[in-house]
């Protein structure tokens, strides 16, 4: 019997570079055939066999209310019926600008785009109007895109230039780009200290999804704003996939709580403020975004930037997110698959760790969760992906790689996770 999943990915290949659209969909980290996915509804996936899945991907974060949530499909079909696109003003957009500001104090205005890639290029190019310098800081494991300035990796040592990870990146493009390890105090000390009046901004994930699940040490976010302060660069908070996931107010909304009057100078958004539709935006103080054109020098444009349709889904998920005890519920949900694995894993005599936050969570293969990009390279990849597909077979979607997060979403029911919990057991004991 052949299966319609592997002939879709013959079939894709044939016609799609790789087979897919984005790299990591093509299993190539986990081995094995791709899921070709014909459809969803709440917490679940169903791929062309008609196999259901328990979903933790949820599009790599933004169906925070599941699949099919009925405010938002009703949403969106209203907005279908009105019109696609205009390449004009709607109201919509402004009303989506409201909801983001109303919920991220740091935020004056915002500049809707399509992509988080669009969105993280265009805060560096502001930034650098801002200042009128041409550095800036990225840390090793954090992904903000495949702008070319920021395809770059750097050395273990202490903090080194990057150079181009893609071919087709000329190293003058990333010349000034200073790529640092994760959490490391001493490296960042040491790049402010040389290139300070150079630095036009420091971009990071406060927490990073692209290396599973790793978190910003306090202590080291609190130095990484007075340094800023100081020496006059902009501290960028890419928060396309932490953005109103793991708390309502963003992964800042957390650092502020621990660290006083703390608050990032750009913010990047993605992934749930669109709610499955193609959207990001990335806003900053009115003073900032007034450097952007129409009213400034700093030019940024876009056909189907503030897409009605898209603005739409946005809108209808962050006022569905933002109702009383969403995330007290979603941080519980989340919280109990957490300790559901972990137990499963202790019974299984397998050493295993985890965290999470809000709806986001991340595990690796180790005795103590890493800190940084070369101690996640460190956890036990081949001990993962047997993981993967056990789960896999079981009905229970993982991220294909190691170096992804997973997602809940507040569609995930009590007997989703035991089911999730049941399955890891299972798949922990054949090792």
């Amino acid at each position: 019997m052949t299966d319609k999943n592997a002939e879709l990915f013959e079939r894709a290949q044939r016609v799609i570079p790789g087979g897919v659209n984005s790299p990591v969909r093509a299993f190539r980290a986990v081995g094995g055939t791709p899921r070709f996915i014909q459809r969803a509804q709440g917490p679940y996936i169903f791929d062309a066999e008609g196999k259901r899945y328990i979903d933790y991907i949820g599009s790599w974060g933004p169906m925070i209310l599941g699949h099919g949530h009925p405010a938002v499909l009703e949403a969106v079909q209203k907005a279908a019926l009105e019109g696609f696109s205009f390449g004009a003003p709607t109201e919509r957009e402004i009303e989506l600008a409201e909801e983001i500001i109303s919920l991220v104090p740091s935020v004056e205005q915002v500049r809707l785009v399509s992509s988080g890639t669009e969105a993280a290029m265009s805060a560096i190019r502001l930034a650098r109007g801002a200042t009128g310098r041409p550095m800036l800081i990225k840390f090793e494991g954090c992904y903000h895109g495949h702008a070319d300035a920021l395809l770059v990796k750097g050395g273990s040592g202490m903090a080194t230039f990057g150079h181009p990870t893609s071919a087709g990146v000329p190293p003058e493009v990333v010349q000034h780009t200073l790529v640092l390890e994760y959490n490391n105090l001493e490296q960042l000390e040491e790049a402010f200290a040389l290139h300070g009046d150079q630095l036009a901004c420091v971009m990071i994930e406060p927490i990073a999804g692209n290396m599973n699940f790793v978190r910003a040490q306090v202590p080291f976010v609190k130095r990484l704003r007075e340094l800023c302060t100081e020496h006059g660069a902009l501290l960028a908070f890419d928060e396309v996939m932490t953005g109103f996931r793991v708390a309502l107010g963003g992964a800042q909304s957390l650092y502020g709580q621990l660290i006083p009057g703390f608050q990032p100078d750009i913010s990047v958004f993605g992934k749930v403020i669109g709610g499955g539709m193609p959207l990001a935006a990335f806003g900053a103080s009115r003073a900032v975004m007034s450097l952007l054109a129409p009213l400034g020098p700093v030019y940024q444009a876009g056909t189907l930037s503030g897409n009605p349709v898209a603005t739409a889904c946005g809108l209808a998920t962050l006022r569905e997110i933002r109702k009383p005890g969403f995330f007290e519920a979603l941080s519980a949900r989340t919280g109990e698959l957490v300790q559901g694995l972990q137990g499963a894993a202790q019974k299984a005599g397998v050493p295993m760790v985890f965290d999470h936050q809000g709806g986001m969570f991340g595990f690796f293969f180790a005795n103590e969760l890493p800190q940084h990009y070369n101690a996640v390279l460190a956890t036990d990849k081949e001990r993962f992906n047997r993981f993967f597909h056990a789960m896999l077979d079981r009905g229970v979607y993982l991220a294909p790689a190691l170096y992804e997060a997973g997602f809940v979403s507040a569609a995930h029911t009590a007997d989703d996770i035991a089911a999730t919990v049941a399955a890891a057991g299972e798949a922990l004991a054949e090792g």
